[in-house]
């Protein structure tokens, strides 16, 4: 056998097998609590149906005075303010937010909330044929008193 040809046997051999090992640590998310999931998923319905409607006052109030909001092409803001600015200024009736149905994960934080996590669409509603790509979103739940606020997010295009 050729070098070219044991090589090939050996690069497909550990091939298979890193594909198989990777395999057996992907498991199918299930929520450790449903209820919690609800809860968050619930709230993120209301969070985004504000986001798309430009209610930026349920927008403000479900938002925490701390926010760290991490975004990939803008860097970190951690201003409130700045944020239901900049959402008023770029995205009330331009930009639209579509879940991507069953990308939802949530995992409890002891003593503190939630971590959401999910897959989600914008669309510009200016530029009706621009494709729209899937991206990856964090969203750091807090409950306090039996409100839910977001105090962090990390959004990924």
């Amino acid at each position: 056998m050729k070098l070219k040809s044991k090589l090939s046997a050996i690069l497909f051999i550990v091939l298979v097998a890193f594909t198989a090992n990777a395999q057996d640590k992907i498991r199918v998310y299930v929520p450790a609590d449903t209820i919690l999931y609800a809860q968050i998923e619930s709230m993120d319905k209301v969070f985004f149906d504000a986001y798309n409607s430009c209610d930026l006052k349920k927008q403000e109030s479900i938002y925490s005075d701390t926010i760290e909001f991490f975004y990939d092409k803008a860097g970190l803001i951690n201003s409130k303010s700045e944020i239901i600015l900049g959402t008023k200024n770029n995205i009330c009736g331009k930009v639209t937010r579509y879940i991507i149905p069953g990308s939802i994960e949530v995992y409890p934080i002891h003593n503190y909330g939630a971590v959401e996590i999910g897959f989600h669409r914008f669309y510009n509603n200016q530029e009706p044929d621009a494709a729209s790509k899937p991206s990856k979103f964090f969203i750091v739940w807090k409950k306090e008193n039996e409100n839910w606020t977001i105090t962090k997010v990390v959004s990924l295009h």
